[in-house]
């Protein structure tokens, strides 16, 4: 199975929406959890590594990067 790659900043799509309707999140914090926020509403959620991984799709914008991929 491939190593999907995030970092810390990243904005990254999710398999299921946020209630509010939105599915691009911001990752804010990294470690044996990951804390990501709704880019529509602000709400931040924390969940573990091994489930985010599972339940991301794609990284939408990298960090470093000025543009959507």
């Amino acid at each position: 199975m491939e190593q999907r790659q995030f970092e810390l900043g990243d904005i990254v799509q999710m398999k299921k929406p946020h209630p509010c309707g939105a599915n691009e999140w911001k990752v804010i914090r990294m470690g044996a959890d990951i804390r990501i926020k709704c880019i529509k509403c602000d709400r931040s959620v924390m969940i573990p590594r091994s489930q985010f991984e599972r339940q991301m799709k794609k990284v939408l914008q990298r960090a470093d990067e000025g543009e959507l991929a």
